[in-house]
């Protein structure tokens, strides 16, 4: 069952004697992920609103605000709630990187309509959220051929990281899911509750099938940095297979560019084609 928002996209209001500014919210969790997405866009300007530090870009009439949220739901929530309280936007994009939970290659993306909060054993706790609106419409239509079907559909969102082959093809069945991170469920809540349409765009860097060669959840953790570590260096083979995972992250953030140059450029030649238009009424 999902949860769907009725409500309109809430879009900021023309100003006097100007059109209107459409803002996107882009939300990554780390470093890499967002590097990949701001490749994609002009410089911007620094902004902090809160406790949240962001980016904001301007192309055409859109405004893109890019904010790094950190790992996790608590951190991703308390940063969208911060951003999407404080004005209006269009749209909320939650983009990085992706665990498939189906058959696909390195690399490709991964299109999310709602999301659904899974518990640790692959139990669905809630319903999953969907927030439809005019600009996510946008996005799907720009995947539309693009993307192949079943990449577009259900995302899982857990509190940890699933490493094991086992647990994600557990959780594949009991979600219906296509893909796993660990940020989007609570940035969709915050959506829905500020009535901003949403959805997710992520580039696969694990696969279904394939095991992680250690338990990335000891560097979540400031004080079980230690035991990661020498978990690393109990194994040394572990050592290739985080050469082949940042490959992987690699591919992941260049495609995930490359969605976004292709995203941002289409919506300035709607946005100018629009403001055409207008001018000639």
């Amino acid at each position: 069952m999902t949860a769907t928002s009725s409500l309109p996209p809430v879009v900021s209001p023309p100003q006097s004697g100007t059109e209107a500014v459409r803002r996107v919210a882009i939300f990554a969790a780390t470093p890499w992920e967002m590097g990949a997405v701001q490749a994609a866009f002009p410089s911007g300007v620094a902004r902090r609103i809160d406790t949240v530090a962001v980016s904001v870009c301007t192309v055409g009439r859109l405004e893109y605000w890019l904010a790094r949220t950190g790992v996790g739901l608590e951190k991703a929530g308390q940063t969208a709630s911060l951003l999407l309280g404080h004005q209006p936007f269009a749209l909320a994009v939650s983009t990085g990187f992706a665990c498939a939970l189906i058959k696909a290659e390195i690399g490709s993306l991964l299109i999310g309509r709602d999301v659904v909060l899974a518990g640790t054993q692959g139990s669905e706790n809630e319903r999953a959220i969907e927030v439809p609106g005019l600009e996510r419409e946008a996005v799907l239509a720009l995947v539309d051929g693009v993307v192949p079907p079943n990449h577009v559909g259900r995302f899982a969102s857990t509190d940890r990281i699933i490493g094991s082959a086992s647990e994600k093809e557990s959780l594949a069945r009991t979600t219906g899911a296509i893909g796993l991170d660990m940020e989007s469920s609570a940035l969709a809540v915050a959506a829905q509750r500020t009535r901003v349409p949403f959805v997710i765009v992520r580039a696969v860097s694990d696969l279904l099938d394939e095991d992680l060669p250690l338990d990335f959840n000891h560097f979540l953790r400031p004080t079980d940095w230690v035991r990661g570590i020498l978990s690393v260096l109990g194994t040394p083979s572990s050592l290739l297979s985080l050469g082949r995972l940042r490959r992987q992250s690699l591919t992941a953030a260049k495609n995930l560019t490359a969605f976004f140059q292709r995203y941002v450029t289409v919506m300035a030649t709607e946005g100018a084609r629009e403001s055409t238009l207008s001018g000639r009424l």
